[in-house]
Parts: structure tokens; C-alpha cells; sequence
């Protein structure tokens, strides 16, 4: 490929996000053109305390859950860091990228940040984030697969090009499944050289840690909109954990942060027509504060507070090392004295 050529996908690939974002909002808008912003809050006032509650819970279980993405990407490259630090790199770090998108970048700076610091290269960090990201693909691809199932095939009847785009992804996801575990049975701790970084390929089973690690993250964070979304749309959570995923999934591969307003698109061609979809869209709203928000703000602060920490620490070891350099000056300065009154004494004076 020339270099022309080079440039001219990097454009592409750098404006799709905003091509999906204006295309996602025509639709939402087309959707939602019956039904006033009082109707859509009106949705998320609607929602019983208890299922907020559960919403919650099960936000907090999620990110503990993308937490282990870091512990299992560690592992893969041989770091080693306390637990509470590739917590707060993991829950950190997916609480940005989930809100900016990119993931590569945005996780990626932050973690950068925090594991230099604690003595992990550079390259390996570079080989954790590659890691995380085929874990998060693997469990994606893998409810794909059991949705694929599971959604009826009425529900999504009424669009022909969605049936269409949900068989082509249910192949993908197959074929790049058992590839993925072909080649860690049969060339497992080989070496691929791509550029100046050494990856190794995963043993099988680790990548049925990444697969079970990878579906109980989406299992989790499906669950936080479930628990919204169905006080107003009766549906089974087999059925409805497929389509999120499939609406994660796309918003993912738009390159809109956040996947705003694709992942909403998706959801709203799929409902019945007996829904209210105003309800419907409060609650995605609601989903999206405790799930994309709520994190940011809660392990956000934790991050200051860690910060501060280490400021105040790193003054405290440079007064400390000031005040012994001090000391140890006073010191030679004593000790050379002590040396010259000495050697004065023992030296006789010439006489005149």
C-alpha cells in the first residue's frame, strides 16, 4: 500500500466515527420525533428505586470484572504489581475509554501513566492492551453466537437489513472464534513479531479465561440496562442479552464514543411495536449515567485521591532525603575537621 494510499485510510477510518454519530442521531431522531424530552424523563422518574439498586450492583460487579482484564493481561506478559493497583488501572482505564472511545488511546494513555510508573515497559504494556482488547472480543463473539440462538426470529422481521447484518456477524464471530482457539492449541507459546514487539501466543487455556472473563463482563453490564429497561419491555434475558451485545458490539466498531446513538439506534429498531419507545430511551439514558458516568466520577476521584497521595508522599522523601544530605554534610564537614586538628598536632612546626 503507497503512502498516499496510507493517508487516505487513516481519514477514513478517523471521520467514521463522526459519519456513524450524525447517521445514529438522524435515526434516533426518526424514531423518537412522536415524543417529547418531558416523555423521556418522565421514563427514567419511572423506574422503581429497586431495579436502580440492582442497576448499581451490577455496575460494580462489572467493573471489578474489567478489573481482571488488566490481572489476566499482567499475567500474560509476566508483570507483577500489588492487586490494588492493577484494580484501579483496570476499572480506570475502561471508565475513560467507555465514555471517550478509543480504547487503544484513551485507556491506553492513562494505564501508560500508571504502569511506568510502576516499573512495567513500555512494550509490555503495549502487548496487555492488545491482550484485553481479544478478551473483550472473544466474550463479545461468543454471546453473539449463543444470541444468535436465542433471538426470535421475528424481532428483528420488520428489518430485512438487520437480519442480513445479524447472519454475517454470526459467521464472523464463529470463524474468528475457532480460529482463535486453533491457534492456541496448535502453535501455543509460539513467537509473532509484529514491528519491534514480541507477542506470544496464549495457551488454550488461557483463552478460555479470556472467553468466560470476556462473556461475564458483557453478562454484567447487560444487566445493568436489563434492570432498566424492564420494568417497560417484558422481554427474556436470553433473548435481550443478544441484542445488547450485538448493539455494544456495533457501537463499538463505529468509533463514536460511547457508541452514542448507535447503540441506541439498535435497540430501538428492535422493539416491538406495542412498546412505548419514549420509556424505552429514558431507560437506556438511565443506563448510560450509572454505567458510563457514575464510574468515571467514583474511580475518577479515586485516581485524584491516589495522586494526591503520591505528591504528598514524593515531597516527604525529598525533605527526608534534603534533611540526611544535610546531615551527611555536617558530617564530612566534621570528619575533615577532625582530620586537619589531627594531622596539624602530629606534624612538628619548622622552626625559624
Amino acid at each position: 500500500m503507497s503512502v498516499k494510499a496510507k493517508r487516505i485510510l487513516k481519514k477514513i477510518i478517523s471521520y467514521a466515527g463522526i459519519f456513524f454519530f450524525f447517521l445514529a442521531a438522524g435515526m434516533l431522531w426518526w424514531q423518537l420525533r412522536n415524543y417529547s424530552m418531558a416523555d423521556i424523563f418522565d421514563a427514567i422518574f419511572a423506574i422503581p428505586k429497586r431495579n436502580l439498586i440492582g442497576a448499581c450492583v451490577a455496575c460494580f460487579a462489572g467493573y471489578l470484572a474489567l478489573a481482571l482484564y488488566d490481572f489476566l493481561a499482567l499475567n500474560y506478559v509476566g508483570g507483577r504489581v500489588s492487586w490494588w493497583k492493577w484494580m484501579l488501572a483496570g476499572m480506570l482505564g475502561f471508565a475513560i475509554s467507555n465514555n471517550a472511545g478509543h480504547a487503544v488511546v484513551s485507556g491506553g494513555a492513562i494505564r501508560y501513566r500508571l504502569y511506568t510508573r510502576w516499573r512495567i515497559r513500555g512494550g509490555d504494556i503495549l502487548k496487555m492492551l492488545t491482550f484485553s482488547g481479544f478478551t473483550y472480543f472473544l466474550g463479545c463473539a461468543a454471546i453473539v453466537i449463543i444470541g444468535f440462538f436465542l433471538i426470535p426470529n421475528d424481532l428483528l422481521a420488520q428489518s430485512s437489513g438487520a437480519n442480513m447484518g445479524l447472519g454475517a456477524l454470526f459467521i464472523f464471530c464463529a470463524g474468528a472464534l475457532l480460529a482463535y482457539f486453533g491457534m492456541t492449541a496448535f502453535f501455543h507459546d509460539k513467537q509473532i513479531k509484529i514491528g519491534q514487539i514480541v507477542f506470544r501466543v496464549p495457551q488454550t487455556k488461557t483463552a478460555f479465561l479470556q472467553t468466560i472473563l470476556g462473556i461475564t463482563d458483557s453478562v454484567l453490564a447487560g444487566t445493568v440496562l436489563y434492570f432498566c429497561l424492564i420494568p417497560f419491555w417484558n422481554i427474556s434475558f436470553g433473548t435481550y442479552i443478544g441484542l445488547f451485545v450485538i448493539a455494544q458490539t456495533t457501537g463499538v466498531f463505529s468509533q463514536v464514543p460511547g457508541g452514542i446513538g448507535v447503540f441506541e439506534t439498535v435497540f430501538l429498531l428492535a422493539l416491538p411495536d406495542n412498546v412505548d419507545k419514549a420509556n424505552v430511551f429514558g431507560a437506556l439514558l438511565a443506563y448510560r449515567i450509572i454505567y458510563y458516568v457514575l464510574p468515571l466520577v467514583g474511580v475518577g476521584g479515586l485516581f485524584l485521591i491516589y495522586e494526591r497521595w503520591l505528591r504528598a508522599r514524593i515531597k516527604k522523601w525529598r525533605a527526608m532525603a534534603h534533611d540526611r544530605g544535610v546531615v551527611v554534610v555536617e558530617k564530612i564537614k566534621t570528619v575533615t575537621k577532625s582530620v586537619k586538628d589531627n594531622v596539624s598536632k602530629t606534624i612538628p612546626h619548622k622552626k625559624k
